[in-house]
C-alpha cells in the first residue's frame, strides 16, 4: 500500500478533520482572548464554522463540502445515539409532580411546531404570489435549521434537494446559522436590558466549567470500576458505534423491503427519506439498548451499568461540535440565490416568535425559575444546547436552578413528542396537498401540546 502523500484517499480525511479542529482550537482562543466575542456569547464551534466559511470562500484553505458533508451527516446521528444511551436521573419532588422533564421535552417539540407553521405560512404565501417557482415545503427547513441546528438542517435540506429544491441543502444551513446568530444577538441584547433596568445579575462563578454542558458526577453507582481491562471511553464509543451500525443495518432493510414492495416513486421518496433520519432510527435504537440494558441489570444477568453519562456526553459534545463547524463550513452562498427573500423572512420573524412564544410560555411552565428557564431554552431553539448553556451562564454560573438539567432531560422527551413532527416533514414535500395537510396537522398537534404544556400535572399516589 502507498502511504504517500499520492494516495489522497488515506490522506484527505485526515487532513480535512485536522483542518476543523485547527479551526476550532483557533476559535476558542479568539473567544478566550478577545473581549468583544467573548461578550458575543457566540459558541466556539458556531465561531469556528464561520471562520472555516470565510477562509473557504476566500480561498485561503480547501475545505472538501462531500467530506464536510460525509461529517455533519454521521455526527448528528452519533451525537443523538450518545445523548438517548444515558441513563437519565429520576426527578425529585415538586419536579416530578408536574412533570417538568416531560413537560420541557413538549416545549422543545412546541417550538419545533411553532417554527414549522411559520415557516410553512411563508414558503406557501410565497409560491401563490411574488415567487411561484418557490418549493412549497422549504418553510418546514425553518425549525431543522433554528431548532434542530445544522445537522439536521443538512440532511433534511439534502432530501429535499433529491425532491426538487434547488439549492434546500445551503438554504436550511443557512437558517441554521441564522438562529446561532439570533441566539447570540437577541439573548445578549435582552440580558443588557435585564442588567440595566436592575432586574437580573451578572452570575457571579466561583470556577470555570470546561466544555459543554453535563450535570452529572464522572463515577455513577454500579458502573464498571476503572480497574477492568478495558478503559470506560472504549465502552461507550463502542455502544455508540454499535448503535450506529443496528441503525445502518436496519435502515438498509427498510430500503430493501420498500424497493421489493413495487412502489415506484413513492419507494425512491421513503428511502430517501429513511435515509435522511437515520439520526431519529440511531435515537431509538440507543433508547430500545439502554432498556435492554437496563432490563438484564434488573434480571442480574449483567452486573455494572456499562454507559457513563459524563463520557456519553462527551461523546455527544465532541460529534455536535464537529457537526456544527463542518456543518457551517459546507454552506455555499451561490445557491441561495433567488431564495433571499424567504430566507430573510424566515430567519427575522421565526427569531420574533420563537422569542416571544418562549417567554410567554417559560413563566408558565418554570415559575420559579422563570429568567433562567427562558434564557435556556431560548438558546437552544435557536442554536443547539452549548447557545442554551452559554446564556444561562450569564444569569446562573452554578447551574442552581433546575434550568441546565431541564436542557439534558427535555432532549431526552423531545425526541418522542418531536417524532411526529419529523414524520410531518417527509410528508410535506410529497404534494401541494400534503403540503396544506402538513400544516393542519401542525396546528392540531400544536394545540395538544399546549394543553399539555399548561394542564397536564401527574397524579399523587
Amino acid at each position: 500500500m502507498d502511504y504517500s502523500a499520492a494516495n489522497i484517499p488515506l490522506w484527505n480525511g485526515m487532513m480535512q478533520i485536522a483542518l476543523l479542529c485547527a479551526v476550532l482550537i483557533v476559535a476558542n482562543v479568539l473567544r478566550r482572548k478577545v473581549p468583544l466575542i467573548r461578550r458575543s456569547l457566540l459558541p466556539t464551534a458556531v465561531l469556528a464554522g464561520f471562520i472555516a466559511l470565510l477562509l473557504r470562500s476566500a480561498g485561503l484553505f480547501h475545505f472538501d463540502i462531500e467530506f464536510m458533508d460525509v461529517i455533519t451527516y454521521h455526527a448528528l446521528g452519533l451525537g443523538f445515539i450518545a445523548l438517548s444511551l444515558r441513563v437519565p436521573d429520576k426527578p425529585a419532588g415538586n419536579e416530578r409532580q408536574n412533570m417538568v422533564g416531560a413537560k420541557s421535552g413538549a416545549l422543545i417539540a412546541s417550538c419545533y411546531v411553532i417554527q414549522g407553521i411559520l415557516g410553512l405560512l411563508i414558503s406557501l404565501a410565497l409560491a401563490y404570489t411574488v415567487m411561484p417557482g418557490m418549493f412549497k415545503a422549504a418553510g418546514i427547513l425553518l425549525p431543522m435549521g433554528y431548532g434542530q441546528g445544522p445537522g439536521q438542517a443538512n440532511n433534511i435540506g439534502s432530501t429535499y434537494e433529491a425532491l426538487g429544491f434547488a439549492g434546500g441543502r445551503s438554504f436550511g444551513l443557512a437558517l441554521a446559522a441564522a438562529g446561532f446568530l439570533c441566539a447570540c444577538i437577541f439573548g445578549v441584547i435582552y440580558l443588557s436590558i435585564l442588567r440595566r433596568r436592575g432586574v437580573l445579575r451578572p452570575a457571579q462563578s466561583a470556577a470555570e466549567l470546561s466544555g459543554s454542558l453535563t450535570v452529572d458526577t464522572f463515577q455513577s453507582k454500579n458502573e464498571a470500576p476503572v480497574s477492568e481491562s478495558v478503559d470506560r471511553l472504549s465502552l461507550n464509543v463502542g455502544l455508540v458505534l454499535v448503535v450506529y451500525g443496528l441503525t445502518y443495518l436496519l435502515s438498509l432493510a427498510l430500503t430493501t423491503l420498500l424497493g421489493l414492495a413495487g412502489l415506484g416513486g413513492l419507494a425512491d421518496t421513503l428511502t430517501s427519506l429513511i435515509w435522511g433520519f437515520n439520526f431519529l432510527i440511531g435515537a431509538l435504537l440507543g433508547l430500545l439498548v439502554r432498556k435492554l440494558i437496563a432490563l438484564l441489570r434488573r434480571k442480574r444477568l449483567m452486573h455494572y451499568q456499562y454507559q457513563n453519562n459524563y463520557l456519553l456526553s462527551r461523546c455527544s459534545g465532541l460529534a455536535f461540535d464537529l457537526m456544527v463547524v463542518s456543518g457551517l463550513a459546507a454552506i455555499q452562498f451561490e445557491d441561495l440565490q433567488g431564495l433571499w427573500l424567504p430566507f430573510a423572512l424566515m430567519a427575522l420573524a421565526g427569531g420574533f416568535l420563537t422569542f416571544y412564544y418562549l417567554l410567554w410560555i417559560s413563566k408558565r411552565l418554570y415559575p420559579d425559575y422563570y429568567y433562567e428557564g427562558f434564557f435556556s431554552m431560548f438558546g437552544m431553539m435557536t442554536g443547539t444546547i452549548s447557545s442554551g448553556v452559554l446564556l444561562l451562564r450569564e444569569i446562573d454560573g452554578e447551574f442552581t436552578t433546575p434550568a441546565a438539567n431541564n436542557l439534558l432531560l427535555g432532549s431526552s422527551f423531545a425526541i418522542l413528542f418531536g417524532a411526529p413532527v419529523l414524520a410531518l416533514v417527509g410528508l410535506a414535500p410529497l404534494s401541494d396537498g400534503m403540503c396544506w395537510l402538513t400544516l393542519f396537522l401542525l396546528v392540531i398537534y400544536m394545540a395538544l401540546l399546549l394543553l399539555f404544556l399548561l394542564y397536564a400535572k401527574r397524579r399523587r399516589a
